[in-house]
């Protein structure tokens, strides 16, 4: 008889801006796979809609409203989690934001307000789980969400490719340092997904996935189910030996440039 070599049974997972789009996606990956999931986002609304979807999979879910822009609130969200859950097996800090504009006209403002997010919330939830997984002596998996941005410059958002790219350098130094531990940390580069967000602006959103289409060698922009392989495999034992990495999830886009 075959077997489940990624059965996340027994795990549980923290997804960070959980309640919708990729968060939600990598959410879902996880508990189709048997994980139970502690989801985070700001509106308590959004969080029981998403938690009542994830339920129905059989998972054990504990939604809280934390705001990583704030690292008392990262803390207490934690500890909470520690508190229903017992445990933290695997985070995915997901919770991030995008905007565009231009670089000479970059003010403090917009950049500080998206490095708060992707950066430093990213910084804080890690941090605040791995001295739990220190302590614990059990090892575990943390999974950055970072961005195809990395990898190419995209006109109006070099804020946001810097915060991700960012991520990448954290991630390898994270997996230098925690090794030892038995954590591992890695971070999974999406390309253009099809979410609330990238589709905000349904016109523009079309014309990029139309790009993304002709581009990738797939032939289609992405979905948040086509993450599902790359985090389930992450937070698995399967990945036990793979860390400092960042997986390259577009359709081949990047590879077909």
């Amino acid at each position: 008889m075959a077997q489940n070599l990624f059965d996340l049974t027994g795990k549980v997972a923290l997804v960070t801006g959980a309640n919708s789009g990729l968060g939600f996606g990598f959410a879902e990956g996880l508990a189709r796979a048997g994980s139970d999931l502690v989801i985070w986002g700001r509106r308590a609304d959004a969080n029981e809609r998403a938690a009542d979807k994830l339920r129905a999979l059989g998972a054990k879910v504990h939604a809280q409203s934390v705001d990583v822009t704030d690292e008392a609130s990262i803390v207490a969200g934690v500890a909470e989690a520690l508190d229903i859950m017992g445990k933290i097996d695997t985070v995915v800090a997901n919770a991030g934001i995008a905007s565009q504009k231009p670089f000479i006209e970059m003010d403090a403002e917009t950049y500080h307000a998206l490095i708060n997010v992707n950066q430093h919330g990213v910084v804080f939830t890690l941090r605040e789980v791995a001295r739990h997984m220190v302590e614990r002596g059990e090892g575990g998996s943390l999974i950055l969400c970072g961005s195809g941005s990395i990898f190419q410059g995209v006109p109006t958002m070099t804020h946001y490719g810097a915060a991700k790219g960012a991520l990448n350098a954290l991630a390898k130094g994270i997996a230098a340092e925690l090794g030892p531990h038995g954590i591992r940390c890695n971070v999974i580069a999406p390309g253009f997904i099809i979410t609330e967000m990238t589709m905000a602006d349904p016109a523009l959103g079309e014309m990029i996935a139309g790009m993304v289409a002709a581009k990738a060698p797939i032939g289609r922009a992405g979905q948040p189910e086509d993450l599902w392989g790359a985090v389930v495999y992450l937070a698995s034992d399967l990945a036990r030996y793979h860390t400092g990495d960042t997986l390259i999830v577009d359709g081949g886009k990047i590879a077909n440039n």
